[in-house]
């Protein structure tokens, strides 16, 4: 059941008392309105004056925007697979959750609007490939997050396309997210230890050549990944050659930030993630 003010104001009146139990049940009370109950706790938030109480607002509503999450992400697998952003922009909202995510539209608008501009049918593949390097690289300035490679930030759409810096799986989504929108069959190749495009051809299950998103779309071939893949020693089977599915692409972010956690000591975070990571392999209910 809703709860209405006095109620509210009466439950966070209640998070200031040092008994654990009653703070336990209280939280309870206030995870089970849900989102509704964010703005009040926020409110609430700048009202007080008890270190123990806004710690503990703090924690609420990191675990309702989470239970939140889970439950998106649940759904985005169940069934908008097809929709990548979406996925990205569930993630983003662990880190940023009062985000305004239509400024993520804009910017992906404006990047395809912008490559559109210049796009012409005759154009050659190359030729297109090298018009999304221009519009996306040169003039949007994106690139490869050198300095700081393993940062969470590179995982967070919003913070890649705000700072222009990410890593090879950030920036490849990004590119084909674009690339799609104009009609332009480049798909994601979940390669070991990197991440790639590929061109695919009409009606055809080879690639015609594959993007390098990392070192401003450098166009590579076949014969590449098969060198890469024999420097890993790994076969070229088409689990490292050929366009994989957006739930793999998703696994894969995640994959990256709970490396990216680890190495900052971040356990709580490490295991949160670890949790979204189960929901969409499967494993775990919201």
């Amino acid at each position: 059941m809703p709860l209405d003010d006095t109620e509210f104001k009466a439950l966070v009146s209640l998070l200031e008392d040092p008994d654990t139990q009653i703070y336990q049940q209280i939280e309870g009370k206030l995870l089970s309105t849900g989102m509704e109950a964010i703005p009040f706790l926020e409110e609430s938030w700048e009202q007080s004056f008890d270190p123990l109480q806004q710690s503990r607002i703090e924690s609420v509503i990191h675990k309702i925007q989470f239970d939140q999450i889970k439950q998106d992400l649940s759904i985005w697998k169940l069934s908008n697979q097809d929709n990548l952003l979406d996925a990205l922009l569930i993630i983003n909202r662990y880190q940023y959750p009062s985000f305004d995510e239509q400024w993520v539209h804009n910017i992906l608008s404006e990047l395809r609007r912008d490559c559109w501009y210049y796009l012409m049918y005759e154009m050659s593949p190359l030729e297109k490939v090298r018009l999304l390097n221009n519009v996306i690289f040169r003039d949007y300035g994106l690139m490869g997050n050198t300095q700081d490679y393993h940062s969470p930030q590179n995982s967070y759409i919003y913070k890649v396309l705000e700072s222009k810096r990410g890593n090879p799986i950030s920036l490849a989504c990004i590119y084909s997210i674009v690339a799609q929108k104009l009609d332009i069959p480049i798909y994601g190749v979940n390669l070991p230890r990197h991440f790639v495009l590929a061109y695919m051809e009409n009606n055809s299950k080879e690639a015609l050549f594959y993007i390098n998103v990392f070192n401003r779309g450098q166009v590579i071939r076949l014969h590449d990944l098969h060198a890469f893949l024999d420097q890993l020693n790994l076969p070229p089977s088409d689990e490292y050659i050929l366009p994989c599915s957006n739930l793999e692409i998703v696994k894969r972010v995640l994959r990256n930030l709970i490396s990216s956690y680890q190495k900052l000591e971040k356990e709580e975070k490490k295991k949160e993630i670890e949790v979204l990571l189960k929901i969409v392999e499967g494993d775990t209910k919201p």
